[in-house]
């Protein structure tokens, strides 16, 4: 294979590009912006990999989503966004990209959703049981105000439950309108993760948890189809 340093070859997939500009990061917070450089197999666009979503085939030729970036084989990268995902799967591309007939299951974007949903959720509930991560409208603020969650270091993202109240969203995320907001789980499925009756505003703070629920929160967005700058309720606002 020709090496990368050849700018009229196609960038590996699983390979560094030589100096490409990165594109579409947006959901990204800055820090995630600056991982390693993939290219999409769909659009062509050199990004963030940490804004990617991993693909690789199957001993029995399927194309199966590889979110831990460990199966073995050939990495086809996709932009983690809706379009680039049905323009994959509508074109034929995975199969070009592995240069092989491979089999794309009929509900591989459902699978998908589902896969990335509960690394979410398990990364917030990892958060909590670390203590790393706090729930309650008066202890959100608190943290927001005082830039520490309980010990465990300033805070990062924030998670709102997209079926809460937006008066009271609205008195959290003015006192950091910055910060991340995932809003992509109703208070049920937040209160789940925590093991908590009821659970409707939290607060992560800094670390490798909240980045990997920053990282799957903007990669769910994407393939769910919410277009930033006009999202519809339940979304992640600047993940």
């Amino acid at each position: 294979m020709v090496g990368l340093s050849d700018r009229n070859e196609q960038t590996p997939a699983d390979g560094e590009p030589d100096g490409l500009a990165a594109e579409g990061d947006a959901l990204l917070p800055a820090d995630l912006e600056k991982g390693p450089l993939r290219r999409c197999i769909a659009t062509g666009t050199v990004q963030s990999k940490d804004g990617m979503i991993r693909f690789v085939v199957s001993p029995d030729g399927e194309i199966v989503p590889d979110l831990e970036e460990r199966l073995p084989g050939r990495g086809l990268w996709l932009s983690g966004d809706k379009a680039a995902f049905t323009k994959a799967v509508a074109k034929n591309m995975f199969a070009k990209a592995a240069r092989r007939a491979v089999r794309v299951p009929p509900d591989l974007a459902e699978r998908l959703e589902r896969l990335l949903e509960r690394r979410c959720l398990d990364a917030f509930g990892l958060a909590r049981r670390a203590g790393q991560a706090l729930a309650g409208y008066e202890k959100v603020r608190e943290a927001l105000k005082t830039n520490q969650v309980g010990h465990a270091g300033p805070p990062y993202l924030l998670v709102e439950a997209s079926d809460g109240s937006p008066d009271q969203r609205g008195k959290i995320t003015a006192l950091a309108p910055d910060m991340p907001v995932v809003d992509l789980f109703d208070a049920a499925a937040m209160a789940a993760a925590l093991g908590r009756e009821n659970a409707v505003h939290a607060v992560v703070a800094r670390g490798k948890l909240a980045k990997a629920l920053a990282r799957d929160s903007a990669r769910l967005k994407g393939i769910k189809g919410f277009v930033a700058g006009s999202p519809p309720a339940g979304h992640v606002s600047n993940v």
